[in-house]
């Protein structure tokens, strides 16, 4: 069973911050320096300082986990943050417009989520993870006892029941923040605080019945929260049931939502001398038919074309190519030992058979980035092949949910850079406190 409760956020005092822009942020893993550097200077009370603070000379009294710790305390005593005096369920409604122009709404709710493990097949994930960034979280959430990263889960729901039980509370209210084209570019951000307690009851019971929710982003926080819960219990054996740190921060999002969107990531080859472009053409054609297209918006358009059963590529080198593969046969040649569903994705297809067999390109190099970038957007790609920078420019497919629901189930991890769902769940709406216990 899903097990999920309301609970008593901490988030912004809405009298001192009726515009969340310059306060909230991206994910952890996604503020690297230049972010961290302009989200301090955006103000002083933006998220930044609790969940990715900036590394001085650290003692063991004086760190980066002890001041997030330091800034949340006072904050709440200043007021710049507040608990919520009822429990309830947080909806994060966005909307925006992918790179290709194409207008989406996507809707989650955000509730504590009894945690389980893997095995158990209530939560399943479909990455792996490092030890680096769990240990990280791990210390941020012993100090602060509070979670403060969404993980952001995907549910089934066929027929949106949980979204039509939400819609008359969001018809009826306001949203609690509306912020327009913050952290993503066309993206606009619209929050509720849903306390209504008949609503919130339904939610939660419409959710009790529900297994093989699979983790989108979050994965690190995830177990993170799984190995806090284990030390708290070890700490404190005879504490209830419904105590804090069993429960994780999450926002779900239906499967079936329309504006579910997972972008690709494309493959940008740099610095390769083994063969050039024409050679490795000729290498290719044994496995794929190569389709040479007079317009960058030819080849994209017929790229988009591509079926489950049949993964195709587009490739830049100066000129533009289409890349179908013939048959899934000879990945299964490659990679016997991996199930038929991860056989099939084209970033596996991508990397077992064009990266390493054919290009004799190592996991090794490729997980160090030897000769690889990975793009979001291909225009730089497209660029930097044209100023003679990079070899050639690998266009992809956004992975299919369904391959994303298939590879879950089946117990397979997909490759690296497989999903970007897109935007990002953000940071700084509401958080959990893990002492205490959900009511």
């Amino acid at each position: 069973m899903a097990n999920i409760k309301a609970f008593q956020g901490i988030r912004y005092n809405p009298e001192r911050f009726c515009d969340l822009s310059e306060v909230i942020t991206q994910p952890y893993d996604r503020i690297h320096d230049a972010e961290q550097a302009a989200y301090y200077a955006l103000n002083p009370y933006n998220f930044c300082r609790i969940d990715m603070g900036l590394r001085e000379p650290d003692e063991p009294e004086n760190n980066v986990y002890t001041r997030a710790r330091a800034y949340a305390q006072t904050w709440l005593a200043e007021e710049i943050l507040l608990q919520d005096p009822q429990p309830a369920l947080y909806v994060l409604e966005q909307r925006f417009i992918t790179p290709t122009g194409q207008q989406y709404v996507r809707r989650g709710f955000t509730a504590a989520l009894e945690l389980t493990r893997f095995d158990e097949g209530i939560v399943l994930p479909h990455e792996r993870t490092l030890s680096g960034p769990k240990a990280d979280r791990l210390n941020l959430t012993r100090v602060t006892q509070t979670s403060w990263g969404h993980i952001f889960a995907l549910y089934p729901d066929s027929e949106n029941r949980i979204n039509a039980l939400l819609q008359p509370f969001l018809d009826s209210h306001m949203p609690a923040i509306l912020t327009e084209q913050v952290i993503e570019p066309a993206v606009e951000q619209n929050f509720w605080v849903v306390n209504d307690p008949e609503i919130v009851a339904a939610v939660i019971a419409e959710m009790a019945p529900k297994r093989n929710l699979i983790i989108a982003d979050g994965h690190h926080r995830y177990e993170t929260a799984l190995n806090y819960r284990d030390e708290m219990r070890a700490q404190h054996p005879d504490a209830p049931a419904n105590a804090a740190f069993n429960y994780g921060l999450v926002t779900f999002v239906s499967m079936s939502d329309p504006g579910l969107v997972i972008l690709p990531t494309h493959r940008l080859i740099y610095g390769y001398t083994r063969m050039q472009s024409q050679a490795l053409l000729e290498a290719l054609a044994s496995y794929f038919e190569v389709k040479v297209l007079p317009t960058r918006e030819a080849m994209e358009a017929e790229l988009a074309q591509a079926t489950p059963e049949q993964p195709r590529f587009g490739f830049y080198d100066g000129a533009y190519k289409l890349l179908t593969l013939k048959t899934l046969d000879i990945m299964a040649q490659l990679v016997p030992d991996r199930a038929p569903s991860w056989r099939a994705l084209d970033v596996a297809v991508l990397h077992e058979l064009i990266i390493e067999h054919i290009m004799g390109l190592s996991k090794e190099s490729v997980a160090r980035k030897e000769n690889l970038d990975y793009l979001r957007d291909p225009n730089p790609g497209y660029e930097r092949v044209d100023r003679g920078e990079a070899n050639f420019l690998f266009l992809l497919n956004g992975t299919r949910m369904g391959h994303v629901r298939a590879c879950t189930e089946a117990g397979e991890k997909m490759p690296q850079k497989s999903t970007d769902f897109y935007p990002k769940v953000l940071s700084g709406l509401v958080a959990l406190p893990l002492y205490g216990a959900i009511e």
